[in-house]
This record gives C-alpha cells, structure tokens and sequence, in this order.
C-alpha cells in the first residue's frame, strides 16, 4: 500500500491504519515492533512529520519566512533532525536544548531563544555560536542580556516578547498570552521597553514576538492577537525602532479527540490576508510550531498487564504510566486507545490506567474496549509533550523510541535501565572505624 493512500484513515492520525486486522504505521505493524523493542514503546511516523511541516511550508510559500520547530513538544535527536534537514530551525528555551540543537547540526543562524528565564550562562553559550535571536520577556532580561553582550564584546539580536492579553480558549495551563499569565511585556509596557532596548549598546533589535498558548483550535484568537501586535508595530515604528520580522509564535492545535483545528496552510492564509490588508504583509515571519508538529506522528504502544474488574468501575491495568505519559494527569488531557489487533468480542468500558503509586495514573477513563491481558494498545496523538515531560518516578525508565520511514523502522532511543538511572548518583562514605 503507497504511503499516499494511508494518509487520511478515518478515525485515525495520518499514516496510522488498519492493514488485515493490525494496527500499522506507515508500513510496519505496530506488533512487530511491540515484540521487538517491549513496552512501553513510542512509536513516530516520519511522513506524518514532514507532511505536517508542508501544510506551514505551503501556507508561507512566496514570503519570507522561517519555520522554527519548538523543540520542548519533543526533542529527540532523531526528530529534530528529521524537522531540520527539511528546512526547520529551532525554537529553544534551554541551554540544554541549544546543545541538541548543535548536536544535529541545526544551522543556528536559525536558531531562536525563547523563555522567561534565561540565565547567564545560557545567554554566553547562545551569544557564542551565533543564535538568529533572543525572544526577550522582560525589563530585567533585557538589561542582562545587555550587560553580557557587552561583556563579550557582541550585540546580541533580540526580539521583545509581547502579551497581547488574547484568550487563547485552551486549558488554562497552557494558555500563554493573557495579561496574568508569565509570559512577555504587558502591552502598557511594550513602548518603553522598546525604547529601552533600541537605547541598550550591547542589543540589536529585530522584532517582535507573540505567542499566546497552545492546542488552539480556532482561527480567531490567532487574528485577534494579530490585530494588536500589528497595532503595536505601527505604535513602535512611529517612535523611530524599525521591526523588519515578527515572530507569531506557534500553538495551533491538533485533533486528540473531536477537535476541528485549521489546518495550518489555512491558518496562514488568512493571517496573511490579514496582514497584507494592513500593509505589513511584505515582513519577514517567524513561526514556531511545535504540537502540531508531531503531535498526530506518534503513539504510545502499551501491554494490558491485567483485568481487574469492580465495583463501579472496571480497571485495565497497563505497562505505560504518567511517568511515560504525562498529559492526562497534568492536563487531563484525552488521548484515543485503540488495540493494536481488535477482537471480535463484545467490549467493556475500562479506566485504562498505569502501575504508577498515583491515583492520577491513569491514561484514559471510560473507554470501550474489546481488550484482554496480553493484549497491546495504542495510546494516539503522542508525539508531543509525552517523552519531553517524561520523569523516573517510580524509577522507571524512559521507554524506548522508534521511527518509521516507510517499511524502515528505526530505534532512535533505547530503553533506560535502572543502570543508566544509577549512573549519577553516589553513596555515602562508608563509616570509618
């Protein structure tokens, strides 16, 4: 089956389909590689990647542009370096990311700083190699960055980052850009911040950036938020500080469940359309997706350890956990379950939870499945914010990670070891006599 004909599976993320009776991505059964690498096991699709980044290449062709892949929805090595070498850059908020980044060989030319807490030490190392930008957040950091660009004889490139005060209309943990969250300069604050900076010797200012959350699934907070930067752009440009780039974050959503998001070459046209109308369309832009990404280009394949029926609720205990997992116990967040080789036997309805000492373990609640002990599933719409919030409570181990490309599946991350987890750590002296 061509890899064109998998690309829009009913009820299913692209790529991922039923193929006699198993679930399959791309070209590879899911229960080879179950058999293959164990438990829990996530499991990407590399078309599914770079078919998400052509819908922003098509949506910005004929602009001036860069597309930054926000590297804290997932940043293994592996695909990050899929997302560079077709054409991304990257969007950090680390020095650990920053070395990944490097690590891949990403250009960072195309590399830009986000986060509100930069420290010292992660400016000098981004100053060093040459990074595309700072996303400045406040008062305090331009003034620290300042002082360290100076110190190491530079001009640091930098871009404020302004809250529009927009309702993104997501979960409020990740809502990013109303006036209590963290995140950017209060618009009452953007005019003098700007001249503030513009007036730093150690800063070169290019832009402005905006970001105001994530898993949004409507095109009118994005224009909404668009509206006001442009009409700070017009208020800043008046005082005499050029901003030749804007830089509109990222944030689009994707479908986990019964959402309806845009898709982003729509999204794109009719914030152009938008800025075209204004007469700020020829700028260059920046975006930052992340989620919508790699979001649908992965899966968490999980063994039903045992069945524990009860009294009022059925359990299916299972190998994956909110260690592996995170965003139903932090976001309660739903993900789709799915066997990997459905029976033909009448379903129950099962919370479907982990072995995690929690009773915030669990991965999806009330859900109709067909399952036994021994079985696997598939936990959908996985690739982002899973692994990259992944921890060792419990001290489990980070599950193992493969890509496929086409009938080639690749394990890009072995399974930790307790040993590996040990590694760091010492015991006491021994007690002298």
């Amino acid at each position: 089956m061509s890899l064109s004909s998998l690309a829009a599976t009913p009820g299913l993320p692209p790529f991922f389909t039923y193929q006699a009776g198993q679930l399959t991505v791309e070209d590879v059964p899911l229960q080879t590689l179950a058999r293959q690498h164990g438990t829990p096991l996530f499991v990407y699709s590399k078309a599914a990647l770079l078919a998400a980044l052509a819908a922003y290449q098509r949506g910005l062709a004929g602009r001036q542009y860069q597309i930054c892949y926000a590297m804290k929805a997932n940043p293994t090595l592996a695909i990050v370096q899929t997302l560079v070498q077709a054409g991304c850059g990257l969007d950090i908020v680390s020095g650990g990311e920053l070395e990944r980044a490097l690590a891949v060989g990403a250009d960072p030319a195309k590399v830009v700083f986000s986060g509100v807490g930069k420290t010292r030490t992660e400016m000098r190392r981004a100053l060093d190699v040459g990074i595309d930008c700072f996303n400045v957040e406040s008062r305090a950091e331009i003034d620290v960055l300042n002082q360290v660009a100076l110190e190491m004889g530079l001009r640091a490139p930098v871009s404020l980052r302004v809250n529009p005060n927009v309702d993104p209309q997501t979960h409020p943990y990740i809502s990013t850009g109303l006036k209590h969250n963290k995140f950017g300069i209060a618009q009452a604050q953007v005019l003098a911040s700007y001249r503030h900076a513009s007036a730093c010797a150690g800063l070169r200012v290019l832009g402005i950036d905006c970001h105001i959350g994530s898993q949004i699934t409507q095109v009118e907070p994005y224009l909404d938020a668009l509206e006001r930067v442009l009409d700070l752009i017009e208020l800043i440009e008046a005082a005499g500080i050029p901003l030749p780039q804007i830089n509109f974050g990222g944030g689009l959503g994707i479908a986990y469940h019964d959402e309806t998001p845009p898709a982003a070459d729509e999204l794109w046209q009719r914030l152009l359309q938008r800025m075209d109308a204004r007469g700020h369309g020829g700028r260059k832009i920046l975006v930052e997706p992340g989620r919508s990404l790699v979001g649908n280009a992965g899966v968490c394949v999980t063994e039903v350890l045992y069945e524990k029926p009860g009294d009022p609720k059925n359990f299916l205990i299972v190998d994956a956990a909110m260690n592996d997992l995170p965003r139903p116990a932090l976001y309660q967040a739903f993900h789709q379950i799915v066997a990997l080789a459905p029976r033909e036997q009448a379903p129950s309805n099962w919370e479907v939870v982990g072995p995690v000492c929690e009773s915030g373990d669990w991965l999806g609640r009330e859900r109709t499945l067909a399952a036994q002990t021994g079985d696997w599933l598939a936990v959908l719409s996985a690739g982002a914010y899973c692994t990259s919030m992944a921890s060792n409570y419990n001290t489990r181990g980070r599950a193992a990670e493969v890509l496929v490309d086409g009938a080639c599946a690749t394990l890009i991350r072995a399974r930790e070891t307790a040993a590996d987890q040990l590694r760091l750590e010492s015991l006491l002296p021994s007690a002298q006599g």
